[in-house]
């Protein structure tokens, strides 16, 4: 059942206030929902590698080509899925989209601006309530 709107105001005013209070523990739920997300990727990549390993020998077994480069190409896919899916996980205690310095430090500038907006936003909201 979805949110309604009011429902999901508030949400939004909740996660602001938790970003507003403690940035660094917010920062930290970021992270660990990325990595669950990339860890099943993962997972599922390698399986979807282990059916392509299935499907290349089934094809080879009935000597049915169309069948084994069907599988090789289901292999395929899922070995790229799997090495960007591992590329992209963020290791336990880092902060999600922590990469390279120059990388994060512009990431750091970009939550930054969208937070200052979000927070002008607030401000005006709560400027407007208060002169009614």
């Amino acid at each position: 059942m979805p949110l309604s709107e009011h429902e999901q105001r508030m949400l939004e005013q909740m996660e602001r206030a938790l970003y507003a209070e403690d940035p660094k523990f917010a920062t930290a739920l970021e992270g660990s929902g990325l990595r669950t997300y990339t860890r099943r990727r993962v997972y599922q990549a390698v399986a979807g590698f282990l059916v392509g390993i299935a499907l290349l020998m089934a094809g080879m077994v009935a000597k049915q080509v169309w069948l084994s480069v069907v599988g090789f190409l289901v292999m395929l896919g899922c070995a790229v899925l799997a090495v960007t899916g591992w590329r992209k996980a963020p290791k336990p205690g880092e902060q999600a989209g922590g990469g390279a310095g120059h990388q994060a430090r512009r990431q750091g500038r970009q939550r930054r601006s969208v937070m200052d907006r979000i927070e002008q936003r607030w401000q005006k909201r709560r400027d407007e309530q208060g002169g009614h």
